[in-house]
């Protein structure tokens, strides 16, 4: 099959730019001809569980739990449930990577016990044994978590949920729970969860942001066994249309400068910018004690009420790895890839849920406004085989710039820029023969960057899952658009201007997607840096 870009006149639409990848030229493929529609049979393995984003083996997965990093091994823990494919009595899952995109699961890490469920929560790398649960010259790793206690919450009880922690001489492959748990018992507030803990060099402390109800709860401690309460963030700031869940704070030079702020990402259900599950985010400045807006930010956030990590319906609960060397300086990301709108009903039987690409994170700040960028780590370019590559296109050189071009659209990266863009709109377009379409894009005359799933396949097994058009507001048109996108079988996420704004979606069609198209009406914008990319993990 020939493929190529090809411009032509198509009624209104000026351009049309179509990237046509031949699915027919693998060894195993059934001819196009008798290509089924998706079955149930081969539905979960073959059409749906991704390439190179982590999925557990089998049964319930969310919220990402315990990253840390140690001796060439990144740890990955998650909420997970053994026994069924829906959310059910939480432990800690684990995998493992050492490059951040190829994952080995693990066995379980911990159990419930008496106490109670195991609740989502971080740990930490204790280097200098403030903890005493190291010996023998072995660095500890304490893992700090909730206890959910289901018979209290059935009772009626309001202090059901409770801080414990474990530790591990192994490197986070065996945990021993601590015998004097709970660390932290309850205050009387029913939704008291998630401790994200870190070391605080400026004080020479632990420092954990706990999520209470509507607002962030600051505790310390010098052994991460006896804990202080030192203030509360956030009744009266941001989105709180839900419950606010999985807190992170850390402290983040800003680009291009010396100066360093504090972010504090803090996850909401429901509430988010296009329904259901997001992650909003502030910055401050924190002296160990208090988690203080910046004056400009504040401002910031006063125009616009929240601001958000990712405007997709599906990146929710991330947090950041923890003890990532010196060296290397990043800040790394992974969020839960799906939505509690739906997250049960998705159709996949055999295992559910997905974890987004890991992330680095930047802080950037353009005249008094701070944007919290995040985009793929440089790893995954180490499986990328690059199969096309245009420095500059325009809309009368576009015909047979791909030929004899086979690319997975299962495994893919897109890379372009757009310049010279009008008030006008830019569609993205992904499609199979099955008349599955998946459409992202911007559109400059409503300054709204958007992804449609509605027609992408299967979409009614919820009627929260394609309901409307999720999109992300922009200050102003724009004249240039950076666009990266990764599709994953089942996922997309969007980059736009270096991760100035992400978006990411799950979508589920009948068929593979096969085809790629750029629409406008506009017929002189200039296409830029052109890259198709092939990720090969074998």
């Amino acid at each position: 099959m020939i493929n190529k870009i090809k411009s032509q006149k198509l009624g209104l639409i000026a351009v049309f730019i179509a990237l046509v990848i031949a699915f027919g030229c693998k060894e195993n493929k059934t001819p196009e001809t008798e290509t089924p529609i998706v079955s149930a049979e081969n539905l979960d393995e073959e059409f749906y569980r991704p390439n190179y984003h982590f999925t557990p083996k089998a049964n319930w997965m969310n919220d990402p739990n315990g990253m840390f990093y140690l001796n060439g091994t990144y740890h990955l823990y998650f909420q997970y449930y053994p026994d069924g494919n829906v959310w059910g009595p939480m432990h800690w899952g684990h995998a493992t990577s050492k490059d951040l995109i190829i994952w080995e699961e693990q066995p379980i890490a911990l159990y419930p016990d008496e106490l109670g469920l195991i609740f989502s929560g971080s740990a930490v790398v204790d280097k200098q044994n403030t903890s005493g649960f190291g010996k023998d010259g072995i660095t500890p790793v304490v893992a700090i978590y909730t206890y959910h206690n289901m018979d209290g919450e059935k009772a009626g009880d309001i202090d059901f949920q409770t801080q414990g922690i474990a530790y591990s001489l192994d490197e986070g492959m065996t945990w021993v729970k601590y015998s004097d748990n709970p660390v932290i018992k309850n205050p009387g507030i029913k939704d008291f969860r998630d401790p994200k803990v870190i070391w605080d060099s400026q004080t020479n402390k632990w420092i954990m942001s706990l999520a209470a109800g509507n607002k962030i709860m600051f505790y310390s401690s010098e052994n991460l066994k006896d804990w202080v309460f030192e203030s509360e963030f956030g009744e009266d700031k941001g989105e709180h249309g839900g419950v606010w869940e999985c807190p992170d704070l850390f402290p983040m030079k800003v680009e291009n400068s010396e100066t360093t702020k504090w972010v504090l990402l803090v996850s909401i259900n429901p509430s988010g910018p296009n329904g259901g599950s997001a992650t909003q985010y502030f910055i401050g400045d924190f002296d160990g004690h208090n988690f203080v807006l910046d004056k400009d930010f504040d401002q910031q956030l006063s125009q616009s009420k929240s601001i958000w990590l990712d405007y997709g319906r599906d990146n929710y609960a991330g947090v950041t790895w923890s003890n990532i060397p010196e060296s290397d300086g990043r800040h790394l990301f992974m969020g839960w890839m799906s939505n509690w709108d739906y997250a049960r009903d998705v159709p996949t039987y055999k295992w559910r849920s997905t974890m987004t690409i890991a992330r680095e994170l930047q802080l950037r700040k353009n005249n008094n406004t701070f944007n919290l960028m995040s985009f793929p780590v440089d790893e995954l370019n180490q499986f990328a085989d690059i199969k096309l590559s245009k420095i500059s296109l325009s809309s009368n050189e576009l015909n047979g710039v791909l030929k004899d071009l086979d690319v997975d659209f299962e495994k893919l990266g897109l890379d372009f820029t757009l310049n010279g863009l009008k008030n006008d709109a830019y569609k993205f377009v992904f499609n199979n023969k099955a008349g599955d379409t998946l459409t992202l894009g911007l559109d400059n005359e409503t300054n709204e960057l958007y992804i449609d799933r509605r027609h992408s396949g299967k979409v009614d097994f919820s009627e929260k899952f394609a309901p409307h058009i999720s999109k992300a507001k922009l200050p102003n048109s724009i004249k240039e658009l950076k666009v990266q996108i990764l599709l994953d079988k089942t996922s997309v996420e969007v980059f736009y201007n270096d991760g100035e704004f992400v978006m990411t979606e799950l979508f589920f069609p009948n068929k593979p997607f096969e085809e790629f198209s750029i629409i406008s009406n506009d017929d002189a914008f200039i296409i830029e840096n052109f890259k198709v990319r092939e990720f090969k993990f074998n």
